[in-house]
């Protein structure tokens, strides 16, 4: 009975050995003998013999047996099966391209942005501390006042702008008179052909005659009659154009023939709605004089009021970029230009290179500044002065692709124009529109050659270097014609 008692309480003891390992408990279990101890031991031995042979590992049992049998029942991050997937599952590679590949479609280059202005910085700011070390401080605000006065006592340039009034003067009454019908559209076409030839030519036979006219009194005054010339142009067009209108409706007027009331014109804060021949005042030609627009129209768009510290913002950015543009001119681009002439006089090629290359940053980083100065904070300045609605003055030309595009967007008064009075009546003439184009080869071989990046490159070299270019050969014939030979 004994013997049968054994193996029973044996396989009792094995149960609960085996759970007890597997809850972490000890070997043996309490009470029941030396036998049952026995028994116990060779119960627990079993145990981890039949658990090695299942592939795992248990030494002296216990709770070391149950570490170990807890560490290695446990799956591995990336079992198979699992939700993560296997290390086989997790590819490394895909089918991409390069980022600087033109086909990986990546265009976020901040940071080169930011390198090249960094090194652009460093480059011209040891360019400029070498002007300073080598010529030494040449900025004298003094002498600003001498590019536009020879004689304090006599004011050619003044007086030429001046004298433009009676050009403005005469331009008004010959449309008080077609539009009265005094004189015939004939006779007020010849008028107004005489008076824009003498705008065109008064002013080159004054500056080049008159020797106490200075080169820059000289440049801004000619500067004004072309303009001048562009907005009387269009004037006697748009006139025109609504005389024509009338005649093809009705031959009665809405209002009066007669001059009619200030009240009415585009210079009134009301900004009542004008109508032809109601706009023939001295106030709405003087409105249209200033404003920054080179094409007349009847009713411009009109901003509700005048933003007092916008304004405040344009006029300091007027006087600093002024200043500042006249202080590099002085400093960097004078010592360079003179520097210039001798090369050019002996026609040495490399010399000539030389200096071209090392006055196209200064004389671009000026453009660029003249730029803003002129096509932002001043247009910007006359418009919200007299409340002119219509600020688009340039658009993006530094992402042009073509010199064509350059052209018909960093200045747009004057794109406008070409479109309202050159361009649209030549197509409706029947000519050709690419007659235009092909009178500029640039254009042509820009336009048919190099397109997209490779454009853009074009037209920022052509504005890099041409502009050098027309400085020194302008400067180089002005010391000729007055010094006789370059200095």
């Amino acid at each position: 009975m004994g013997d049968r008692a054994a193996p029973r309480e044996a396989g009792h003891r094995r149960k609960r050995t085996t759970v007890s390992s597997t809850d972490g408990g000890g070997g043996g279990g309490g009470g029941g003998g030396g036998t049952a101890a026995a028994v116990a031991t060779t119960t627990t031995t079993t145990t981890t013999t039949t658990t090695t042979t299942n592939g795992v590992r248990h030494i002296n049992g216990g709770k070391a047996a149950v570490k170990t049998l807890e560490k290695h029942t446990q799956k591995p991050p990336f079992a198979a099966g699992s939700q993560r997937g296997s290390n086989v599952d997790d590819v490394c590679h895909v089918l991409q391209e390069s980022l600087l590949s033109s086909a990986s479609g990546y265009s976020n280059y901040r940071g080169v942005l930011n390198w090249c202005v960094v090194m652009l910085v460093l480059s011209n700011a040891r360019l400029f501390l070498e002007n300073l070390i080598k010529y030494g401080i040449l900025v004298d605000p003094i002498q600003v006042v001498s590019l536009f006065l020879k004689d304090p006592y006599s004011w050619p340039a003044a007086c030429l702008i001046i004298v433009s009034n009676v050009f403005i003067i005469a331009t008004l009454n010959t449309e008080r008179r077609l539009a009265v019908g005094s004189i015939s559209e004939s006779t007020g076409l010849m008028l107004h052909m005489f008076n824009l030839a003498v705008i065109l030519v008064f002013p080159v036979v004054i500056v080049l005659t008159v020797t106490s006219l200075t080169p820059v009194g000289g440049v801004f005054s000619l500067g004004v009659y072309t303009v001048l010339f562009l907005k009387m142009y269009s004037y006697k067009d748009t006139n025109r154009w609504c005389r024509e209108v009338r005649q093809a409706k009705v031959r009665r007027l809405t209002r009066s023939i007669s001059c009619p009331s200030v009240a009415r014109s585009n210079g009134r804060a009301a900004h009542a709605h004008v109508s032809y021949p109601g706009n023939l005042t001295y106030r709405d030609m003087y409105y249209f004089v200033f404003i920054p627009t080179l094409c007349y129209e009847l009713n411009f768009p009109r901003s509700p009021r005048i933003r007092k510290r916008f304004l405040m913002r344009r006029l300091f950015e007027m006087l600093f970029f002024m200043q500042l543009l006249v202080g590099l001119i002085q400093q960097w681009m004078v010592p360079t230009v003179q520097n210039s002439m001798k090369p050019f006089q002996e026609m040495d090629f490399s010399r000539m290179v030389e200096r071209l290359l090392k006055l196209a940053v200064p004389n671009h980083l000026i453009w660029l500044m003249f730029f803003y100065w002129f096509f932002h904070s001043s247009m910007n300045f006359v418009a919200e002065l007299l409340q002119f609605g219509d600020r688009e003055f340039y658009r993006d030309w530094w992402n042009s692709e073509t010199v064509p595009y350059f052209w018909a967007n960093w200045n747009i008064p004057v794109h406008k124009w070409c479109l309202r009075h050159f361009y649209k009546p030549m197509l409706r003439k029947g000519v050709n529109k690419l007659m235009a184009q092909t009178a500029v080869p640039l254009a042509w071989f820009v336009g048919r050659f190099l397109n997209g990046n490779y454009g853009n490159a074009a037209v920022w070299i052509s504005l890099i270097i041409g502009q050098p270019v027309a400085v020194l050969m302008y400067v180089h014939d002005y010391y000729v014609i007055h010094y006789g030979t370059p200095a």
